[in-house]
C-alpha cells in the first residue's frame, strides 16, 4: 500500500510542472466570412465578423439571415463573436437617446446571434456613444452605465457576452481608455457585461501595459494592431510584448484578434500570424 502511495505521489509532483503550464491564446481575425478559407490556410483559429454583415435586423431580412446561417455553419473557422454592435444613428448618450429603439433592436440581435451559435459580443460603437458637443460628460455617463444595465439583462437571457471596448479619441471621445472602460463596466456590475482591450486604442492613446494588469476578472477578449496605421503585427515591426507580459501575468485565458487594414490579406495573413505568434511564444515560453 505504502509503495503504491509513494508511486502516485511521485507522479503527481512530476505532472505538477505541466498542469501549472498557462495556455497561449489563440489567434484569429476580425474580417469578413468570405475570407475563411484564406485565415484557414494562414493558420488562424476563428473569425470575428460585424453585426452589420450578420445579424443586424436593420440590414437583413429574416429569409436572408437563415441563409447566413447556413453559411456559418459551413465555414472552415467558427465566428467566435461580432464586433460593430450599434451603429451611429442609435445614440446611446445625450438629448436624443430612443432606449425602446435601441432594446427592440439588441433583444434581436441576442436572439439572431443566438441561433447562429455566437456567444460574444464586442462592444466599440464609438458613433453611437459619442458625447454631443456641449452635454455634460457626467450625464452621458450615467445613462450609458443604466442603459448598459438593461442591454446585459438582455444578453443574459441569451446567454451573450458582452465585451466593452476601449476606443481612441480619433474615433470618439468617451470610454477611450482600458482605464476607463473598466471603470464603467465596474459600474454596470453584470456577469454578462465585460471588458476588451484593444491594445492598437491603447497604443495610439500611449496607454501604458501596466494598466491590463489591473484588468483581472473582467478581461475576456484582446484586439491588436501596429501603432502607426492600424497594420498587421510585423508591417512596422511593433513590440507587443509587455502587453502580451501583462496578460501573462493576470491569466488571461482570453484570444487576441488581429483588427487591422489589410492591403492584401491572402499575401500578409500567415507572416502577421508568425510574426505576433513569435513574441507570444517569447512570453509564454
Amino acid at each position: 500500500m505504502d509503495l503504491r502511495f509513494n508511486t502516485f505521489l511521485r507522479i503527481v509532483i512530476f505532472c505538477l510542472p505541466l498542469c501549472a503550464i498557462q495556455a497561449q491564446p489563440q489567434l484569429g481575425v476580425a474580417t469578413s466570412i468570405t475570407q475563411d478559407s484564406i485565415l484557414n490556410k494562414a493558420g488562424y483559429k476563428f473569425i470575428v465578423e460585424a453585426v452589420p454583415q450578420v445579424v443586424s435586423p436593420t440590414l437583413i431580412s429574416d429569409s436572408a439571415f437563415q441563409q447566413k446561417s447556413l453559411q456559418l455553419k459551413k465555414l472552415a473557422l467558427p465566428v467566435y463573436a461580432l464586433n460593430i454592435f450599434i451603429s451611429g444613428d442609435l445614440k446611446l448618450v445625450g438629448p436624443n437617446v430612443n432606449e425602446q429603439a435601441i432594446l427592440n433592436y439588441t433583444q434581436k440581435v441576442f436572439q439572431r446571434c443566438k441561433q447562429a451559435g455566437i456567444n460574444l459580443m464586442v462592444w466599440g460603437s464609438g458613433g453611437a456613444r459619442r458625447i454631443p458637443e456641449g452635454y455634460s460628460r457626467e450625464k452621458a455617463r450615467h445613462e450609458f452605465i443604466q442603459l448598459a444595465k438593461k442591454v446585459a439583462a438582455q444578453a443574459k437571457q441569451y446567454e451573450i457576452i458582452l465585451a466593452l471596448e476601449n476606443l481612441n479619441r480619433q474615433e470618439t471621445n468617451f470610454i477611450i481608455t482600458v482605464a476607463e472602460a473598466l471603470q464603467i463596466v465596474k459600474a454596470v456590475n453584470h456577469p454578462n457585461f465585460k471588458l476588451c482591450a484593444d491594445i492598437y486604442h491603447m497604443l495610439k492613446e500611449n496607454e501604458p501595459a501596466s494598466v491590463l494588469l489591473t484588468t483581472k476578472g473582467y478581461l475576456i477578449h484582446c484586439d491588436i494592431a501596429e501603432k502607426e496605421n492600424r497594420t498587421p503585427p510585423g508591417t512596422a515591426g511593433d513590440d507587443f510584448t509587455t502587453y502580451l507580459q501583462a496578460l501573462k501575468q493576470i491569466g488571461y485565458s482570453g484570444k487576441i484578434v488581429l483588427e487591422c487594414r489589410w492591403n492584401n490579406l491572402a499575401v500578409e495573413a500567415q507572416p502577421a500570424r508568425l510574426y505576433l505568434q513569435k513574441q507570444i511564444n517569447k512570453v509564454w515560453k
